[in-house]
This record gives C-alpha cells, sequence and structure tokens, in this order.
C-alpha cells in the first residue's frame, strides 16, 4: 500500500465516526468488503479502533492538552491497529479485497467508512458517553428554539 493509500485509510476512519448514520448498502463489491471486515470485527478490536481514533483527534493542538495518551500509548495503538488492518484484508478478506480493488481503487478507504463507523458505535453504547454527550442539554433554551420554530 502507498502512502496515499495509508494516509487514505486514516483519514477516512478517523473522519468515519463523525458521520451520522450508515448509508444504505446495496450489493457492490466495495460494500461486500466493507461487510466482510465488519463481520470479523470483535468488541475489543472496535474499541482498540475508536481508541486509536480518539488518539488521532487527540494530536490536533488545539485538543492536545485534554488528552493524557503518552507517545508509547499512541505507537502502541498504531502497532495494533496495523497489524489488525493487515490481518483483516489479508487473512479474514482476501478474495473481498481483490474483487473490490478491482472494481474500484477507491474500495480500501470506502470500506474502511463503515469500519469506523462501527468502531465508533461501540463506544457509543457507554452510558458514559451518552451522559456526556447530553450534557450540553442543561445549558440549552429548547423554548427558544421551539418558538423559532413555530
Amino acid at each position: 500500500m502507498g502512502g496515499n493509500m495509508k494516509k487514505s485509510i486514516g483519514i477516512i476512519m478517523l473522519c468515519a465516526g463523525l458521520v451520522a448514520g450508515s448509508p444504505a448498502w446495496a450489493a457492490s463489491p466495495t460494500n461486500n468488503l466493507a461487510q466482510c471486515l465488519v463481520d470479523h470485527l470483535n468488541g475489543k478490536e472496535r474499541k482498540s479502533l475508536a481508541k486509536w481514533i480518539f488518539f488521532a483527534i487527540a494530536a490536533h493542538p488545539e485538543i492536545k492538552s485534554y488528552s493524557s495518551a503518552s507517545p508509547q500509548d499512541v505507537k502502541q495503538s498504531d502497532e495494533y491497529v496495523g497489524k489488525l488492518i493487515t490481518r483483516m484484508l489479508t487473512e479474514d478478506c482476501p478474495d473481498e479485497l481483490k474483487k473490490a480493488y478491482s472494481a474500484d481503487r477507491n474500495a480500501i478507504g470506502a470500506s474502511f467508512k463503515l469500519v469506523g463507523e462501527v468502531a465508533m458505535q461501540e463506544l457509543m453504547t457507554s452510558k458514559n458517553v451518552t451522559d456526556s454527550l447530553t450534557g450540553y442539554m442543561q445549558y440549552t433554551d429548547i423554548e427558544k428554539i421551539n418558538e423559532l420554530l413555530r
């Protein structure tokens, strides 16, 4: 995989958690690859992917001070995800990879979009996360918003 493909996979996995909802997946080689990848992830692997995405987001200069992840934590996560992706593509879904890549050179990145969504959904099932995501509600003037919509 070339440097651009590596960057593409990383960026797509990073952004995938920010996309609301999953698209309707019609049968295609790319979608078959995506489904195969998701089918071969267990809960621990999904959490590890979500942690990797978190570390990537935490690298942003304006957010970095809020994370206590050490360079060693990030390196271990990168190594784990690299080996996981290699296993998934070369051992779990090699036939789907070949067919998808043959049909569409962007198939790997497109497939990992769904993998990223699934990884983030794993975290969203935590009550702590959902409570944190709704914390802003106590400061939101719902009546003012509703008045505007009337």
